[in-house]
């Protein structure tokens, strides 16, 4: 019973979005929502990432805490660079790091982390788990290196695999 009020959790609040969306609600726009309701969620199963079962709940608060930390440090750092004006410019570029992890849902964590911090965008991830990050100022690549994989990968590995 369990499993059929999971599978029907998703459709149903799709025709209640539907539903609220409709100025009058007729039997006919029930019935299409209804049915569009279950064609798109049975479209798009496939494309679900894994259900995650993270572990170590202070492993999780001490990334949130460094997480944070780093975000309002990039903050200042891309702060300086806009006050500064062309005084001081910053030296874009490319870092390819080799990955370690492998859980999908620790992957996209690793992606909204590296995308919230300003100065940093994560441009993609290779078939061989080779990040390709976009760092506003590269001083030292072998620093980005050490920070997302000390700072952010090591403790996703511990919650996620």
């Amino acid at each position: 019973m369990k499993r059929y009020l999971r599978r029907a959790a998703m459709p149903l609040c799709l025709l209640a979005i539907w539903l609220l969306l409709e100025e009058p609600v007729t039997p006919a726009d029930i019935a299409l929502g209804t049915a569009l309701s279950i064609v798109l969620t049975t479209a798009a199963a496939p494309l679900r990432t894994p259900h995650a079962f993270p572990r170590r709940p202070l492993s999780m608060l001490r990334l949130l805490g460094i997480v944070a930390l780093d975000v309002v440090k990039s903050n200042l750092i891309v702060a300086r660079f806009v006050w500064a004006g062309p005084r001081t410019r910053p030296r874009p570029g490319f870092v390819r790091i080799a990955l370690a992890l492998r859980d999908p849902n620790a992957l996209a964590v690793l992606a909204c982390i590296i995308t919230y911090t300003p100065g940093t965008v994560w441009v993609g991830v290779s078939d061989d788990y080779t990040l390709t990050l976009h760092v506003l100022d590269l001083h030292d690549e072998a620093s980005w290196v050490r920070t997302i994989r000390q700072r952010y990968e090591r403790p996703l590995k511990e919650i996620f695999e």
